[in-house]
């Protein structure tokens, strides 16, 4: 691994870091907020996702969450959202290739060399945060629209791996949208019957009730996404049909944007906080 930059950031450390990815077969960077601990003391880690276009680097900067993560000694690990490198197979759109792994696995070439980010997630990137860093067992999920999509779809393909999970403004049932459709179609083909595994909706409704953890949902009711993308709504009745315990919360006059993130991240910070101090 290579330390690219470290920040003092709230008597803890900012650090970003590139390493090479077995997974991805390329360099990836991710970013990590350790907070102050005292000695012997190892921090629960919150893994966030972020979403289209986005990398490691857009909630470090944006979210303003180091100062509550400090308080409650929460480390917080950013991964990059996509595969990189000259290598990658990419798109002229935003919404596919290089900023938009969509955090699964692709079947479909040219993507499959390269564009395993669930594996990544799940696998290589908290292995590698665990033996480099001096981190808890304990971890959460949160993420962004993509990133959400991506934090759902881990908690609930491993249940036991994460405490609670959250999201702002999630891709909740991407089969039935259009970033969805145009990214599974490209990454898995053309046989919907493979995208269910990668479905929020899908998954939660196939679920156990032991596998349930708590989760939080943040929505704008003016985020121009919502009607044709998001569709939270869709996932919070299967969570009533299901008795999962999801907490969906409209914010009024909130858009997409990372103001909105911003403006409620000390809320998830806390909610998660629960969950990974519980004893």
């Amino acid at each position: 691994m290579e330390l690219l930059e470290e920040h003092r950031c709230f008597e803890g450390r900012q650090q970003r870091w590139r390493h090479d990815s077995t997974t991805l077969n390329c360099t990836m960077t991710f970013s990590i907020f350790l907070p102050p601990t005292a000695d012997n003391v190892k921090p629960p880690v919150l893994y966030w996702l972020s979403g289209l276009t986005c990398n490691d680097e857009n909630f470090t900067t944006k979210a303003g969450a180091q100062r509550v993560a400090a308080e409650l000694g929460i480390a917080l690990v950013m991964p990059d959202t996509s595969p990189r490198g000259d290598d990658v197979a990419d798109d002229a759109g935003y919404d596919l290739g290089k900023g938009a792994g969509f955090y699964l696995n692709a079947t479909q070439e040219p993507w499959a060399s390269h564009y395993r980010m669930y594996d990544y997630i799940r696998e290589e990137l908290p292995t590698l945060i665990k033996a480099q860093f001096a981190v808890s067992d304990r971890a959460a999920i949160s993420g962004h629209s993509m990133g959400g999509h991506g934090a759902l779809i881990l908690a609930l393909k491993n249940p036991g791996t994460f405490t609670s999970v959250s999201a702002f403004a999630p891709i909740v049932n991407p089969t039935q949208v259009p970033w969805g459709q145009k990214a599974f179609s490209n990454y898995l083909g053309n046989d919907e019957s493979t995208w269910q595994e990668w479905d929020s909706c899908a998954l939660m409704q196939a679920s156990q009730s032991q596998d349930a953890i708590p989760t939080l949902i943040d929505q704008g009711d003016a985020d121009q996404f919502l009607a044709n993308q998001l569709q939270p709504a869709v996932l919070a009745e299967v969570a009533r049909q299901k008795s999962w315990p999801l907490t969906l919360r409209i914010q009024e006059g909130h858009d997409h944007s990372y103001y909105f993130i911003a403006s409620w991240i000390e809320d998830h910070l806390r909610f998660h906080a629960e969950h990974l101090f519980a004893k």
